[in-house]
Formats: structure tokens, C-alpha cells, sequence
């Protein structure tokens, strides 16, 4: 099911229509129900990450090992990158042995929209800055797909560091295009009322936010945050808007919850929920797989076609 896609890159879901949102959905499931043919065999991906990263990163190599290419590692601080060489440079002397994809995490917002249309393989944005985090978006929405079957008319509430979160951005700029309604929640420091011109509700009476939601992601909060005052304290923070039993309960019965991880357990969210029956945690870490899988092998066809 490719009709709908013809891009060699993935950096972003704000660029995206619905209809390529819900091929790579597609390809994703098509993926998750039967083996996966070796698509990528005698190619090559590279991961380029300059942050940490557990489950992304995994994810993509084993979502790559299982389509048949070969991986690359990468790390910055061992490189010419620590030498003063540039992005691009390294980019295309690793293309020139052999790579044909990039996974690629930056600390730096927007720089992979300069570098993707001056090299020939493709470019997979795995994190930048604050700006998105497109497969991490993605498997939230196949995770809610496959309970759900549609988005539209679903109440989605996003709970926590809005401000610096690259995740609460593709979940909105992705679900808003498939008919959902997302709410911002937090304290306003970390939830700028300037979020809505993008289109989410703002709200920073956690209570008032989920009641009547479908689903709540939650978002970790960043410690350093509290270093720079956009929170007095992790127990102020824990008591106005951390995810307790209580506060799960005014969500819909069949309520979801999400998380992107890692987890600060007994700050944004109560073992209780996080472990509970609403949780669908793990099943986002699996299905992450499934969907870079998907980005891997529809970029490969892009390339291929351009």
C-alpha cells in the first residue's frame, strides 16, 4: 500500500497528509501480521544519534535487521563530528561507502530539513530538538488504531512538558489530520497558551482535561526543568498533575493510557496506573518496531523511485 507515499525522508508529520499518515500506518500493519520480507537486503543504515536513546534507537535496528540491511553505529563523540567536521560532510563520506539510510537524532530543531535534500539516501528523523519525533508519534497512533479503528471524534489528552516535548508536537500535527481532538495539559509555564495557534486546547486544570477522554499521554517531566524554574518542585509537580487512580477514573471507561518513556514513576504517573489495565506502554515499545519497519522500507521506495 504505497499509493500514497513517494518521499525518500521522514522528518517530520506536519508536512504529511492524511493519507500518507495512514499508508505508513498500513505498511506498519501489514508488517505486524505476517513475516517481513527482507525488503532492505544490501542495504545499509547508519544511526546518527548525538543523544541518548534506548527504545528508539533498538527499535530501528531491530526494525532494520529484520528487513535485511546491515547497521551501522555511530557515535558523534568518537567521530570527525568532534574534530569540527560537519553534519553533511559526514553524511555524504558515509554514503559514499555504502550507506543508503540515516536514522538520525539531533539535539539541534529543523536541522535535518536542510541536510535530507543534499544527500541521496534516505533520512529518517529519529528526534529533533523540540521540534518532532515522527515514529514516536506514529506507534502511539497505530497503538490507539488497533483499539480505536478511527480517530475521528477521539478526545486525546497530552499531560505534562508541552513546552519541550517533540512528541506532544507529531501527536498533534498527526492526530489533529485524522479527525481527533488533542488537549495540552499542564502547569502553564510548561504549557504556553501559544500552543494553540497549532491547533491543540489548551488546559491546565488536569481534572477538567481528562474528564471524557479516550486517551491520556503522558509525558515525562525533564528534571533539568526544575533547575531552570518552570517548576517549583517534583512533589508540587506530582501533586497538581501527576497520573494517579483517582484521575485515570474520570477518563472514559475504556480509556488509554501512553507513555513515550522513559518513565518517572511516583512524578507524571502512579506505578498503579502505569502498571494497570488501562496501560498500553508496552505495546507502543513493540509496535515501534513495526512502524520503523514501515518509515525504513516506504523511504527505501522513495529513494528507489526519485
Amino acid at each position: 500500500m504505497t499509493k500514497d507515499w513517494g518521499r525518500k525522508d521522514l522528518l517530520g508529520l506536519e508536512t504529511l497528509s492524511a493519507a500518507e499518515i495512514e499508508t505508513i500506518l498500513d505498511e506498519a500493519a501489514s508488517f505486524k501480521k505476517a513475516p517481513a520480507p527482507r525488503v532492505l537486503a544490501g542495504r545499509t543504515v547508519a544511526f546518527l544519534f548525538s543523544e541518548a536513546s534506548t527504545r528508539t534507537r533498538s527499535s530501528f535496528e531491530a526494525a532494520a535487521l529484520r528487513l535485511g540491511a546491515e547497521c551501522l553505529s555511530f557515535s558523534a563523540a568518537g567521530s570527525s563530528l568532534s574534530k569540527g567536521e560537519s553534519m553533511l560532510d559526514t553524511m555524504l563520506n558515509l554514503q559514499a561507502v555504502g550507506v543508503t539510510h540515516f536514522v538520525v537524532r539531533h539535539e539541534r530543531s529543523g536541522v535535518l530539513e536542510d541536510l535530507a535534500p543534499r544527500v541521496n539516501a534516505a533520512v529518517v528523523n529519529a528526534g529533533d530538538g523540540w521540534h518532532e519525533h515522527p515514529t514516536q508519534a506514529l506507534l502511539d497512533l497505530l497503538t490507539l488504531r488497533e483499539r480505536w479503528g478511527s480517530f475521528k471524534g477521539r478526545k486525546l489528552v497530552v499531560l505534562g512538558d508541552i513546552r519541550h516535548s517533540r512528541v506532544a508536537r507529531s501527536n498533534l500535527f498527526a492526530l489533529k489530520k485524522l479527525g481527533a481532538k488533542v488537549v495540552f495539559c499542564g502547569p502553564t509555564p510548561l504549557v504556553p497558551d501559544a500552543f494553540a495557534a497549532l491547533g491543540a486546547t489548551i488546559e491546565h486544570d488536569v481534572e477538567k482535561a481528562l474528564k471524557g477522554a479516550d486517551a491520556v499521554n503522558v509525558l515525562r517531566l525533564q528534571l533539568e526543568r526544575m533547575e531552570q524554574g518552570f517548576v517549583p518542585s517534583l512533589a508540587d509537580y506530582a501533586l497538581v498533575y501527576q497520573l494517579t487512580p483517582a484521575r485515570a477514573m474520570l477518563m472514559k471507561p475504556d480509556a488509554l493510557v501512553l507513555h513515550p518513556g522513559p518513565m518517572n514513576r511516583g512524578v507524571e504517573i502512579a506505578s498503579e496506573v502505569a502498571d494497570g489495565p488501562r496501560s498500553v506502554v508496552l505495546e507502543q515499545v513493540s509496535n515501534g518496531v513495526f512502524v520503523r519497519m514501515a518509515a525504513l522500507a516506504l523511504c527505501d521506495r522513495g529513494r528507489a523511485r526519485g
